[in-house]
């Protein structure tokens, strides 16, 4: 079952019995377009006099009903505990997870309250006015720190799968054309190198796994951050979402010519984030040393997902600029995404000459 067919399906069926399921009665629902590699079908619902709410209908065969439970009840207890995130809303049967039937199919749905204020695409990459930039990364380090610190203390009752349930050698080699060959050999030996570092509760849990400003709204009258769209969550070092957020602060910078000025900046950026971490939570510098590791784990990870998203659409793979420059980074032991070496070009960032598979 495709996203066009269960947007059908939700427009003749689905819609009607989760309206009631969820108490959705004189509510607007409308379609939020899906964006490349979406999972979900997704709407908002608004009232006059009631907040917003965003609907998530899942239809992917690859998960189970244990999975969005450890995915609900991790961000209900995220919420309960001060994390900044949106709520998921009980249903009508006190459930936060409601399970249709129908033509055979399993749709598994929930209600999530709408984060307040908007994505910083949807501001045109405009920080709020007469804020200085730096309180964004800031807070961008401050709120994940804070959900790395609630998550500390979770004991899950569904618990969320591992890292390495789902990144191993059986699931690359499956996965990747064996025309990469080198490619695959790289990211073993980065799970090799990985099933070798310590994993104790001040450095391994349940972390977001997708922190990035896709995933959360900025209240622009305040810069409060709220985060959403869990549903990759999983248990692995936190040091990944740090990484992660390392990553997306490359797209303030990634237009300048010189790499020295590109160096200065990150470090500087970075330096703010852990500022607001560490506000929240406690990390040691022999983790803060592992950075350039586990930013290769998110090109690990953005690789296995561009293939995956290519395998879900029923799509021969292929390599475009994009995936291309990922893989060299990996085959060629580049550091830092590539984003100080040679290869990188501020005209085309991030991109890389195809590779025929």
């Amino acid at each position: 079952m495709n996203y066009n067919e269960v947007v059908s399906i939700g427009d003749t069926y689905l819609l009607t019995v989760v309206s009631e399921l969820f108490g959705l009665e004189g509510y607007e629902i409308q379609l939020i377009p899906a964006h490349a590699g979406g999972r979900n079908v997704v709407y908002t619902c608004v009232k006059e006099g009631a907040d917003a709410k965003i609907l998530r209908i899942a239809f992917l065969p690859d998960r189970s009903r244990e999975d969005f439970l450890g995915e609900v009840e991790y961000v209900r207890y995220l919420f309960e505990h001060g994390g900044s995130v949106s709520n998921v809303i009980s249903s009508r049967n006190a459930n936060l997870l409601e399970e249709i039937r129908h033509n055979n199919h399993t749709f598994f749905v929930c209600l999530f309250e709408k984060a307040k204020g908007k994505m910083l695409v949807e501001n045109n990459y405009q920080y709020r006015e007469g804020a200085p930039i730096t309180e964004y990364y800031y807070n961008c380090g401050k709120v994940l720190g804070k959900l790395h610190q609630i998550s500390k203390g979770y004991m899950p009752v569904h618990r969320r799968h591992s890292f390495f349930d789902k990144y191993n050698a059986e699931y690359i080699d499956k996965l990747i054309p064996d025309s990469l060959s080198l490619l695959k050999e790289k990211l073993v030996e980065l799970l090799n190198t990985l099933k070798g570092l310590d994993s104790n509760e001040d450095t391994f849990g349940i972390l977001h796994f997708d922190y990035n400003d896709g995933n959360y709204s900025i209240d622009f009258d305040t810069g409060q951050i709220t985060v959403y769209d869990f549903d990759n969550s999983c248990f692995g070092w936190y040091m990944f979402d740090l990484a992660g957020l390392w990553t997306s602060g490359v797209g303030w910078i990634q237009f300048e010519p010189d790499a020295g000025k590109r160096k200065k900046f990150m470090d500087d950026y970075f330096e703010t984030v852990l500022a607001g971490y560490r506000s929240e939570a406690q990390i040691e510098n022999s983790m803060l040393e592992m950075v350039p590791l586990f930013i290769k784990v998110n090109l690990l990870e953005n690789i296995i997902d561009a293939f995956e998203v290519m395998q879900n659409n029923g799509e021969e793979p292929k390599c475009d600029e994009e995936l291309s420059y990922l893989i060299k980074c990996l085959e060629d032991d580049i550091p830092y995404k590539g984003f100080f070496h040679e290869m990188y070009s501020c005209e085309e960032p991030f991109e890389y000459e195809e590779r025929n598979i």
